[in-house]
């Protein structure tokens, strides 16, 4: 499939996704919203990616924010219609997906950029990064989930803090703040992203399916996750790669999962 806004590249398993509008220093706007959930879901259902990389081309920015000249003329209720299905279209849609997705931060990560990121599974940052939540500074707030996901991450106090000030933070405080996993030069932050992905996809993509799941139920509102863990842990007994892990392991050999 052809994008007009994202470079889709796959090798050896993993997928890597690039927001490539560097005029617009990779800025989401409608289309590109719509092409990168056409992007996630298709590597998604592709069995041979078992990792899912995603970010933004040149060395500014992984994405600095919703393209506002969308949107600056909306009322109230094209406001709320525009939040509701992108939470819905790309940022709860990436959360959920069962393919994990490692979002690789270089440069600025403002905006629905960092709530894009957010709603990957983990990040990885260069040292250049720059990440914030500056949607108050334009008399609105964060719409695509950043008011949930940055005090899950890193905490109430810190996020009111970043959401009230509009500032930034750079990699090593992000890093500090649990915000990202790990800072590295900009170089070699894709090459970063791609040995953790290797190691990712040498397991079971089925229980590593199942294990998001369960995860994510544990900041799901009215769901009892560790009832969720129970079921998807029990589940597993039922699988090829369960059959495969324990062979390989009672074996001493190396497991090749079939994914099933």
């Amino acid at each position: 499939m052809s994008y007009n806004n994202i470079l889709v590249d796959y090798n050896n398993n993993i997928t890597v996704i690039t927001i490539n509008r560097p005029n617009k220093l990779n800025a989401l706007n409608r289309e590109t919203i719509q092409e990168l959930h056409e992007a996630f879901d298709e590597a998604d259902e592709d069995k041979d990616t078992k990792v899912i990389i995603v970010t933004g081309s040149g060395e500014k920015a992984f994405v600095a924010g919703a393209d506002i000249s969308e949107f600056a003329h909306f009322d109230v209720k094209k406001g709320k219609k525009l939040a509701k299905k992108g939470q819905e279209l790309l940022f709860d849609f990436v959360e959920n997906l069962s393919t994990p997705v490692i979002a690789a931060i270089n440069g600025f990560a403002l905006g629905g950029g960092l709530e894009l990121a957010m709603a990957a599974h983990f990040r990885v940052a260069s040292d250049n990064a720059k990440m914030g939540l500056p949607e108050v500074s334009l008399g609105v707030i964060p719409g695509y989930g950043g008011t949930q996901r940055l005090p899950q991450l890193v905490g109430k106090g810190r996020a009111m803090e970043m959401i009230t000030t509009a500032g930034m933070i750079d990699a090593q405080t992000a890093l500090n703040y649990g915000l990202v996993n790990h800072v590295t030069t900009q170089e070699e932050l894709i090459l970063l992203a791609q040995k953790i992905a290797t190691k990712i996809a040498r397991n079971s993509s089925v229980a590593i399916g199942a294990a998001i799941e369960a995860v994510n139920a544990n900041y799901e509102e009215g769901v009892n996750g560790f009832d969720v863990e129970i079921e998807a842990f029990g589940n597993c007994f039922g699988t090829k790669d369960f059959k495969e892990g324990t062979s390989a392991f009672l074996a001493k050999r190396q497991a090749n999962f079939p994914g099933e």
